[in-house]
């Protein structure tokens, strides 16, 4: 269920405005503003874009149900995990999105240690070292700052062909849920 009324009060708080503030502004009834604070009635479309204009938000914002807000992950909450020889830091995890650094000692592959295909696009930007990536009959070798992505039905290589650590920061997405080994 939404919540739009404590929304709009909330924002109406913060901001310092008052109902009567509002209600001189948008036209609306005191009684009409406090019964949508309460959740007591739901205003329409145009009645909640004359209050989104006047609070200065965007009208999907009211809209949007409160695990749709942003979400903010600590460094210090991040999830860590290991798979193989990686330092896996995961970013976040949203639907078909996840997004995760990935820290590999020279030598060693990010993933499979052969070319290896799942649903989905992957986007690479190699942070740190240098990395071979290979999809098909595609090969190239990245190093700090160059990205590279694929469909990653497609089967794909990165592996770490550098004398130091490579730090890679990843993203797949796909329509279906992902597992979690990497």
């Amino acid at each position: 269920m939404l919540d739009i009324g404590s929304k709009i009060r909330a924002i109406r708080t913060r901001k310092k405005i008052t109902i009567a503030q509002m209600c001189e502004s948008t036209g609306l009834s005191k009684g009409f503003v406090s019964n949508i604070e309460n959740n007591n009635t739901s205003p329409s479309i145009n009645t909640l874009n004359t209050i989104a204009e006047f609070l200065k938000v965007p009208l999907p914002y009211l809209l949007l149900e409160q695990k749709q807000h942003m979400r903010v992950i600590r460094k210090d909450e991040r999830r860590m995990s290991s798979y193989k020889n990686l330092k896996i830091e995961h970013l976040t995890s949203k639907k078909g999105l996840r997004v995760m650094i990935v820290e590999s000692p020279p030598g060693v592959a990010i993933g499979e240690e052969a070319p290896h295909a799942h649903e989905g696009e992957e986007f690479h930007l190699v942070l740190q070292g240098k990395v071979l990536a290979e999809q098909g009959e595609d090969s190239v070798i990245a190093e700090e700052g160059d990205t590279f992505s694929w469909n990653a039905s497609v089967p794909h290589f990165v592996k770490n062909i550098g004398d130091t650590k490579s730090v890679i920061l990843v993203a797949i997405y796909s329509d279906t849920e992902l597992d979690d080994k990497l």
